[in-house]
C-alpha cells in the first residue's frame, strides 16, 4: 500500500509536466498568453523541480523524510488547484512555480522512503516499479492532456491532481514510517546555493526567451547577469561548509559528460514536444485530444529506446550508445523540419519525431549509467542530484531556445534542432567516457532514470520520465 501511494504521488508530478503541453494552445487563447508567456507555463515548472531538488533531497536527510515528503505533496496539491483557478498568465505561472516546489520536496522524500523501507528483494522490485513510471508517465500525460483539454476544459489537467493529492495525504500517515532520526541541528543547508542556481537559470530562460521577441541585443543583458550569478553560485559552493554540488564532483569527467548529455537530451526532447504540439494545433488547426493520440507512438518510442539504451551500453560501453543516440535524434529532427501544410504530418513530423524519440531514450540511459558507475561510492548520491537536476534544467532552457528561434518558424526551429543533436553526437565523443560501465547502478525508464544510491552526506537522487 506505501508503495502504490508513494508512487501516485510520483505519478502525479511526472504527468504535469506533460499534460500541459497538449494544452498550451488551448490556456494561450483562454487566457490571452503569446508565445513568452506559453514558454513560461512550461518552463516555470520544471525550473523550479529542478533548481531546487538537490536541496529538497537535503532538507530530507535533516528534517525527516516523512515530514518533508508531506509537506512538499501539500504543497503540490494546494499549487495544483491555483492553477486550475488562475485567472490570468501571472497567477498560473506562480502556481506552476509553487507546484515546482512541491515537487522537489516530494520527489526525493518519496524515493528515500522507498530505500529505507524496503530492503533486498523488495527494495529492487520497488525501485523497478517506481522506475517504470517514467514510461506510463510520458504516455499517460500527453494523452490526459488531450483528453481534459478536449472535454472539461485545460484547467482539469490541473484540478485532476487535487482529489488524487488530498486522498494520498489523508492515507500516507497511516501506512508511513516513522521518519528516521534527522540530522544533528548543526547541520548546515546550502540555501543561498539552492537559490543562486536557479535564480542564474531563470536569468538564463528569461535572456533566451526574450531574444526571439527583443533581439540577442536586449537579451544580452539578461544572459550576462545570469553568467554573474552562476560565477557566484560556483564560489558559494567553493566556500560552503556543505555545499549543494561539491565542485571536485562536477569537475570530475563522467559527471561533466552526464550533465551535458542529460541537459541536451532533454531540451531537444521537451523542446520538440513544445513545437510539435504548438504547430499541430495552432498551424493546422488540430484538436487537443488529435494531438495526445498523435504523441502516443513519440512517448512509445521513448520507452523502446531507452530499454534498448540499457542493453547496449552493457555490451559496447555508452560513448557509441550516446553517439548514435544524438544522430538519431539528429536525422528524426531534420525529417521533422520538412513539415509544412503540403507535405503532411505523417509522412514528416510524426515520422521524425519517432526516430529522434527513439534516439533520445537512450541519450537518458547513457547520461546516468556512464556517470553512477565512474563516480566513488561516497560521491554517488550528490552525482545522481546533479544529474536529476540537469535533466530537469535541460528541459527548461530548451523550451526557451526553441520558443525564440520559432519566432523564424517551425520548419527553421526543428532544423535548429537537428544541428544541436547533430553537434552533441560529435561532442559525445570527447566528452563520454570509453568502455563498458563496471556496473549499470541506474537505467533508462521512460526517458528517465533512477538511483539507488545515496552518499551519506548526499541527499537523494530520484527517478523519473517525461514525454
Amino acid at each position: 500500500m506505501l508503495l502504490v501511494l508513494l508512487c501516485l504521488a510520483q505519478f502525479m508530478l511526472i504527468i504535469d509536466i506533460t499534460v500541459v503541453q497538449v494544452a498550451l494552445p488551448s490556456i494561450g487563447a483562454d487566457l490571452e498568453l503569446g508565445r513568452e508567456a506559453l514558454t513560461w507555463v512550461v518552463t516555470t515548472y520544471t525550473l523550479c523541480f529542478g533548481g531546487l531538488m538537490v536541496l529538497g533531497g537535503r532538507l530530507a536527510d535533516t528534517f525527516g523524510a516523512r515530514r518533508t515528503l508531506m509537506t512538499g505533496l501539500a504543497v503540490f496539491t494546494l499549487a495544483s488547484l491555483l492553477c486550475g483557478l488562475a485567472p490570468g498568465g501571472g497567477p498560473l505561472i506562480a502556481g506552476r512555480a509553487l507546484q515546482g516546489v512541491g515537487a522537489a520536496l516530494l520527489s526525493p522524500a518519496a524515493l528515500a522512503v522507498i530505500t529505507t523501507a524496503f530492503h533486498g528483494e523488495r527494495r529492487t522490485r520497488a525501485l523497478a516499479v517506481w522506475a517504470a513510471i517514467g514510461g506510463t508517465g510520458a504516455a499517460v500525460g500527453v494523452l490526459l492532456g488531450g483528453l481534459l483539454t478536449a472535454g472539461p476544459g485545460w484547467a482539469w489537467a490541473f484540478f485532476v491532481n487535487v482529489p488524487v493529492g488530498l486522498a494520498v495525504l489523508a492515507a500516507l500517515p497511516a501506512v508511513l514510517p516513522a521518519s528516521a532520526p534527522a540530522r544533528p541541528a548543526g547541520r548546515r543547508l546550502d540555501v543561498p546555493g539552492a537559490l543562486l542556481v536557479t535564480a542564474a537559470t531563470a536569468l538564463l530562460i528569461y535572456g533566451l526567451v526574450a531574444a526571439g521577441e527583443a533581439g540577442w541585443g536586449t537579451a544580452g543583458l539578461w544572459l550576462a547577469a545570469s553568467a554573474a550569478l552562476y560565477a557566484a553560485f560556483v564560489w558559494v559552493e567553493r566556500v560552503s561548509a556543505a555545499p549543494l554540488m561539491r565542485a571536485a564532483t562536477l569537475a570530475r569527467r563522467p559527471v561533466l559528460s552526464g550533465t551535458f548529455v542529460m541537459l541536451t537530451a532533454t531540451g531537444l526532447m521537451l523542446g520538440l514536444f513544445f513545437l510539435s504540439s504548438l504547430y499541430l494545433q495552432r498551424e493546422l488547426g488540430y484538436g487537443a485530444l488529435e494531438t495526445g493520440l498523435l504523441f502516443l507512438p513519440v512517448a512509445i518510442a521513448i520507452t523502446l529506446g531507452a530499454h534498448l539504451g540499457g542493453r547496449l551500453i552493457g555490451r559496447v560501453g555508452g560513448r557509441p550508445v550516446a553517439v548514435g543516440a544524438f544522430v538519431l535524434t539528429a536525422a528524426g529532427a531534420a525529417l521533422m523540419s520538412r513539415v509544412s501544410p503540403e507535405a503532411g504530418v505523417l509522412t514528416t513530423l510524426l515520422p521524425g519525431f519517432v526516430v529522434a524519440a527513439f534516439g533520445i531514450g537512450p541519450a537518458f540511459v547513457t547520461a546516468t549509467a556512464t556517470t553512477m558507475a565512474n563516480v566513488p561510492p561516497g560521491e554517488a548520491g550528490v552525482a545522481s542530484g546533479v544529474i536529476n537536476t540537469f535533466h530537469e534544467l535541460g528541459g527548461s532552457i530548451g523550451v526557451a531556445l526553441v520558443s525564440s528561434l520559432a519566432v523564424g518558424g517551425f520548419p527553421s526551429a526543428l532544423a535548429w534542432c537537428a544541428g544541436a543533436a547533430a553537434v552533441a553526437a560529435a561532442a559525445a565523443i570527447a566528452l563520454v567516457p570509453a568502455g563498458r560501465p563496471a556496473a549499470l547502478v541506474g537505467h533508462g525508464h521512460g526517458h528517465g532514470q533512477h538511483d539507488v544510491t545515496a552518499g551519506p552526506d548526499h541527499g537523494h537522487g530520484h527517478g523519473h520520465g517525461h514525454g
